[in-house]
């Protein structure tokens, strides 16, 4: 059973990271798979292996079963276990270690070696705090396990050794694991990230689209997505050069920065476009934006091609989407619509739509 306040912090702090997740729910299927094939062998290769009497003998096989089935799971599915599980696995398994041990009366090096598993899996994958949890457990099973079945001076020998022994493990893990999260957090922002402008780029805002359009689905708020377009930009880049071109990017990005909430996802997917995505925002409040990011792109001065003016699209979901590609659909509609009358206009998905119905 995994106690309450590991599971308190594991909801309090990200167990293990989403890109950690596939090699956690590997190492606990080995882990499990693992130790039924060796329940298994030394059942079938050992006399008396299961311990003294049939209660004894009936735990270990039935340990033997659940971690076959158990593997088996986090194996095949491990999409449908819990992120709490991942985090309270080890501690399940000084349990079962330490159990299987006193059953089969088996404090020998090699049957104490099975607590490396829980401390070594928690170094690589669990939040620190969860890890010095895991190792006082596993501390604690392992001096239950040799005070129990060996004399006190070996007991305390084998128990300082192997104190030792995980704890430089461990620092020798976490120090790596620290350079290793630097070196993959360094990656993820240059793969999700202009360089250009340090907005979100477009695999970012695809990511981020989908979460907030399921985010607003499950909260019934409204969400609006705005598509920006800088007008006549090819002019400016065939006219002064593309070094004035990107000071306009910049400047783009710098007046979206000002116009959005902290909450917003502003992000570059490409060339001159850009797209603010508006978090619990109705069609108001996403037009008070778009005034907003047209107010502070006026102010920018100094523009190498002059003043620069934006043509804006705006939906609103759900008026006038109800998903991931409808929104977008929507909004570039509205911007398409915004080009043709005339550019440095903004646009909404309702007002295209009521157009149309006032043609047909």
């Amino acid at each position: 059973m995994v106690p309450a306040e590991l599971v308190g912090r594991a909801q309090a702090h990200p167990a293990i990271l989403p890109r950690d997740r596939h090699g956690a729910t590997r190492a606990v299927a080995y882990f499990m798979l693992a130790g039924a094939a060796f329940v298994a062998v030394l059942s079938v290769l050992v006399p008396g292996y299961g311990g003294e009497g049939a209660i004894a003998r009936g735990a270990t096989y039935t340990a033997g079963v659940v971690l076959a089935i158990g593997g088996w799971a986090c194996w095949r599915y491990p999409h449908r276990i819990p992120d709490a599980f991942w985090a309270g696995v080890p501690i399940g398994a000084v349990f079962l270690i330490g159990g299987l041990n006193l059953i089969t009366s088996d404090a020998s090096a090699g049957g104490q070696l099975f607590f490396l598993w829980p401390a070594l899996y928690a170094a690589t994958f669990l939040h620190r705090r969860l890890l010095y949890t895991v190792l006082a457990w596993v501390f604690i099973g392992e001096a239950v396990l040799v005070f129990t079945l060996k004399t006190p001076a070996e007991a305390a020998g084998d128990l300082a050794g192997l104190m030792t022994a995980l704890t430089m493990a461990s620092v020798i893990i976490i120090t790596l694991r620290r350079r290793l999260d630097g070196l993959l957090d360094s990656l993820e922002t240059q793969a999700l990230e202009d360089e250009l402008t340090g907005l979100a780029n477009r695999r970012a805002f695809d990511r981020d689209i989908a979460h907030a359009v399921a985010q607003a689905r499950r909260a019934g708020e409204p969400l609006s997505l705005l598509t920006v377009d800088i007008d006549h930009f090819k002019l400016v880049n065939d006219t002064q050069g593309h070094a004035a071109g990107d000071i306009a990017l910049q400047a783009v990005a710098t007046a979206l920065r000002a116009a959005a909430r902290e909450s917003d996802v502003i992000a570059r997917i490409g060339g001159d476009e850009f797209v603010a995505l508006l978090l619990n925002c109705d069609a108001p409040g996403a037009r008070r934006v778009a005034d907003g990011l047209q107010t502070a792109l006026a102010k920018v001065p100094g523009l190498p091609g002059g003043p620069l003016t934006l043509s804006i699209g705006a939906a609103t979901m759900p008026r006038d989407a109800d998903s991931v590609e409808s929104l977008s659909i929507a909004s570039d509609a509205a911007l398409y619509d915004a080009k043709l009358g005339g550019r440095n206009r903004i646009v909404s998905a309702s007002e295209v739509r009521g157009r149309r119905v006032t043609d047909e």
